[in-house]
């Protein structure tokens, strides 16, 4: 249950980066720029829940610079299926709710949660399980 919480947590920690960094590249270059603005917070939300993940969630300890690279390699392919689930519930309640931006953030956030629940157990399977000796 001790990592639940801390998952969600984290999930939650990383929603908000990625919704804060949304919009503050949506104030500097405009909101014009959707889909950049929508790269731009995802890439945020990951690196943020990567080291939350591997620290705090799975208590993974890469052995070096190269193996944590690939780690977060793998983190980030086990992430596509879920960012499509993201992208598509925000790019969704953008178009539904004729472009409202509160309405798009919020498709973001349900996106995200459901994401991150398969996203958890796609890395607790396949990114952060521990080597047999």
């Amino acid at each position: 249950m001790k990592i639940a919480i801390f998952y969600a947590l984290f999930a939650a920690v990383a929603a908000v980066a990625n919704i804060v960094a949304q919009e503050l590249f949506a104030q500097v270059c405009g909101q014009g720029h959707l889909l950049a603005s929508i790269v731009v917070g995802t890439g945020v939300g990951l690196a943020v829940k990567y080291v939350l993940d591997k620290r705090y969630v799975f208590r993974y300890r890469t052995r070096s610079i190269g193996h944590d690279g690939r780690t977060f390699v793998l983190y980030t392919t086990m992430g596509l299926a879920t960012t499509a689930i993201f992208w598509g519930f925000e790019f969704s309640f953008h178009a539904w709710f004729d472009g409202a931006r509160e309405m798009r953030y919020l498709g973001g956030i349900i996106g995200l949660a459901l994401g991150y629940w398969v996203k958890y157990h796609l890395d607790k399977h396949y990114v952060f399980k521990k080597a047999v000796p």
